[in-house]
């Protein structure tokens, strides 16, 4: 398994910044971390790690090379739980993702629900949840097979981050292909999964892993929030479980993770030998 970094390693600097920085620590794989429909003024400026989903995928593939960094996976996010607007990220900017990866060799677009934020959202049940996400979901993971990529569920909502929501997501859908899991160790777990469960109950679906491990002060508001961004601590530090995940994935034939971890190079290194010396 390649081990790869977020692309959020200095703040409020391009994605050109960052993959100076990813080369410099010895990385050589990363994901596209943040996506934008249209034109972004703080991306446009050089100040946000973002990729236009308008722009060339080319040219982006061209930048990644330039550092000897591949990318391995797009991320986009979405608020799936909200109503449909164009100023909320989701089905739309989903389907673009999957024609950009696509086009440049990516197999893998990570997307989620994440929690509700307008009244609308927060007062859906959670059978109108699963089959709003479902909705927006149908026609982006109907493309990503024509594509020959996949679309990936992460842990960072009140249905992902369950394994039975996401089950009932696979289920509305009809278990197609094109549509498998990005496992995130520290949300699954923050939300009030058992990250080795939900690897041993979606094995086969996991194509990409984020890896993070959180340390006990968050242990009080597990089952509370959906979703933490990024540990601070080195992987096995911390509470989680990572080594049991690892146990359950070692031997599925997953071409690539990503480190979800602000630190400095040495815990990044350090989360990198951990998970080798896992088996990863």
């Amino acid at each position: 398994m390649k081990i790869g970094v977020f692309l959020l390693i200095e703040p409020f600097a391009s994605v050109e910044v960052q993959l100076q920085r990813a080369k410099a620590m010895g990385f050589t794989c990363a994901d596209i971390t943040d996506t934008n429909a249209g034109g972004s003024m703080l991306g446009t400026a050089g100040f946000s790690p973002t990729v236009s989903l308008d722009d060339n995928p080319f040219e982006v593939r061209r930048m990644f090379e330039r550092y000897g960094i591949e990318p391995t996976a797009v991320c986009a996010h979405a608020g799936l739980l909200e109503p449909s607007s164009p100023g909320t990220y989701g089905t739309a900017e989903i389907m673009k993702a999957i024609q950009f990866a696509a086009a440049i060799g990516i197999k893998d677009i990570v997307t989620t629900d994440t929690d509700p934020r307008s009244a609308w959202a927060k007062g859906l049940s959670h059978r109108e949840q699963v089959f709003v996400m479902a909705e927006k979901l149908y026609m982006p993971v109907k493309m990503a097979g024509d594509y020959g990529v996949r679309v990936l569920l992460e842990p960072h909502g009140p249905i992902t981050d369950s394994i039975s929501g996401m089950q009932e997501v696979f289920d509305r859908l009809g278990h197609p292909e094109a549509l498998g899991v990005n496992l995130d160790t520290g949300n699954s777990w923050l939300g009030g999964a058992d990250p080795v469960e939900m690897a041993k109950t979606f094995k086969d679906k996991i194509h990409h892993v984020h890896w993070k491990d959180l340390a006990s002060e968050w242990e009080s508001k597990r089952g509370t929030l959906y979703g933490c961004g990024f540990s601070t601590i080195a992987l096995g530090e911390g509470v989680i479980d990572i080594k049991g995940v690892c146990d359950v994935l070692k031997d599925c034939p997953i071409d690539s993770s990503t480190l979800e971890i602000i630190g400095d190079e040495q815990t990044l290194k350090q989360s990198v030998r951990f998970l080798r010396e896992c088996g990863m």
